[in-house]
């Protein structure tokens, strides 16, 4: 495992807490844990209703470009899956072992993988519901504006907190 700088607020215990190395990560693996149940659900969810799209009555008339997109869709949900599973695996086959600080490390690099193929999954769908109900480049802009939403709020908003919050903590020092 990497050892962060001391200090660094995203290892560090927050303030008023005092706990063991192995209590940080069994506290950082049960945060990690929730994470994955809203982020599993969601994504399982959308994997199923991709893979009954192929059994629709009107996928016959889907365009060759549309049928690319679909295939993308269901690959990237099925590898998004895979990738958010991937931590309870990990965690059932390294139980034991003593290394819950490394496993909380893998699977939160994991999980950000996660969400980042969640993401291309979304576009893919999106692009592809949106080529069939609005017209033309609209679908295009529309998926592309969503993109732009998602990365706000799953990477903006959480960079500018943590940069507002070493700010903050750098003007107590100082």
């Amino acid at each position: 495992m990497t050892e962060r700088p001391p200090g660094d607020p995203a290892d560090a215990a927050a303030p008023g807490r005092d706990e063991t190395a192995e209590e940080r990560a069994d506290r950082r693996w049960s945060d990690l844990l929730q994470e994955l149940r809203v982020a599993q659900t969601g994504v399982q969810i959308l994997f199923g209703f991709l893979l009954t799209v192929a059994f629709q009555q009107r996928f016959a008339e889907l365009s060759g470009t549309e049928r690319h997109l679909y295939a993308a869709a269901v690959v990237l949900g099925a590898a998004t899956t895979g990738v958010l599973v991937g931590p309870a695996a990990m965690h059932r086959l390294l139980t034991g072992h003593h290394l819950k600080p490394e496993t909380v490390v893998w699977a939160s690099r994991l999980t950000v993988l996660g969400l980042f193929l969640l993401l291309c999954t979304m576009t893919c769908s999106l692009l592809l519901v949106l080529r069939l109900v609005v017209p033309g480049a609209l679908a295009g802009w529309l998926a592309g504006a969503l993109v732009v939403w998602f990365a706000l709020c799953w990477l903006a908003v959480p960079l500018w907190a943590v940069r507002r919050a070493r700010r903050t903590a750098a003007a107590r020092q100082g």
